[in-house]
């Protein structure tokens, strides 16, 4: 039997047991697909990743991300979750505040950054967004599974940045918190769409802290409810740049997720003509070994 560094880290927070938790194996050489995909089924968060040596000499590491079920191109709470734990544990450090990950879906640019208050954040740069609006009749089928009206003057759709997103717009909040969408009807959408799931926003006053409140489901991944989603809140950066409101929300988002599932997640959506940076801040709930 041999021992691997291991860390669980909760993703999109600064407060523990409050944000994303992700299973980050430091040192994976020598691990085969097979093990990791049982390791992933086993610690059955919604990623579990594996670090190994980069093959891409820009890169300062790699990373493999698995479901409970299969594996991913690229996620985002798994990206800043890694990071975190990396730099934490003195592995990796950025380079005047650079850091570059190797993954599936190439290489991801990322910054550490810290506040005055000296929280770390670390952001990372959306893969290239690929978008699909959905056809009318998809449309009225993510209507009803919802059981919320949607904005139609906004046309949901499939957005494709690695995973692949399927986002509509709501009402206001409120519309997005009170959703209580049809898990096993989007599951068969979501098949047929060979999407990831589905992510709805909507947006706040001017008096609250978030600019939006999102939700992200994904029950064809064995994720019913996702507790505070990277590549969803990017893919709505993506939606918001593709329908063009960002002249209404402005070029720095503060999301909100994980309110109805017990959570208080915060991201930091940036959006410009060349980019969309998703940021968050992490904290390590659990440091020690996995047995192999």
């Amino acid at each position: 039997m041999s021992t691997i560094p291991f860390k669980q880290v909760d993703v999109f927070t600064h407060v523990r047991f409050k944000g994303n938790p992700v299973a980050v194996v430091l040192r994976a050489e020598g691990l085969t697909s097979e093990q990791m995909q049982q390791i992933a089924n086993w610690t059955n968060l919604s990623e579990t990743t594996f670090v190994l040596s980069p093959a891409d000499p820009k890169a300062d590491y790699r990373v493999r991300i698995f479901t409970p079920g299969a594996e991913l191109p690229f996620a985002g709470h798994p990206t800043i979750g890694t990071a975190h734990a990396l730099l934490e544990a003195g592995l990796i450090h950025a380079k005047e505040g650079a850091l570059v990950q190797e993954c599936g879906a190439g290489l991801i640019n990322l910054k550490v950054t810290r506040e005055e208050n000296a929280e770390q954040w670390i952001s990372f740069d959306l893969p290239q967004p690929q978008i699909a609006q959905l056809n009318d009749a998809q449309v009225d089928e993510l209507e009803a599974i919802l059981g919320r009206p949607l904005r139609r003057q906004f046309t949901p759709a499939l957005i494709d940045v690695g995973a692949r997103w399927i986002v509509a717009q709501l009402e206001d909040a409120q519309a997005v918190l009170s959703s209580q969408p049809d898990l096993q009807r989007m599951k068969a959408q979501d098949i047929e769409a060979k999407a990831t799931g589905v992510v709805i926003f909507g947006e706040y006053d001017n008096k609250a802290p978030a600019s939006i409140e999102v939700r992200a489901f994904a029950p064809a991944h064995g994720v019913n409810e996702d507790p505070v989603c990277g590549s969803g809140n990017g893919s709505v950066g993506a939606f918001v740049r593709y329908t063009g409101q960002t002249e209404r929300f402005g070029s720095n988002i503060l999301s909100s997720q994980g309110a109805v599932v017990g959570r208080a997640g915060l991201i930091r959506l940036g959006i410009s003509e060349q980019r969309i940076q998703v940021g968050g801040r992490a904290v390590t709930c659990i440091d020690g070994q996995i047995s192999i």
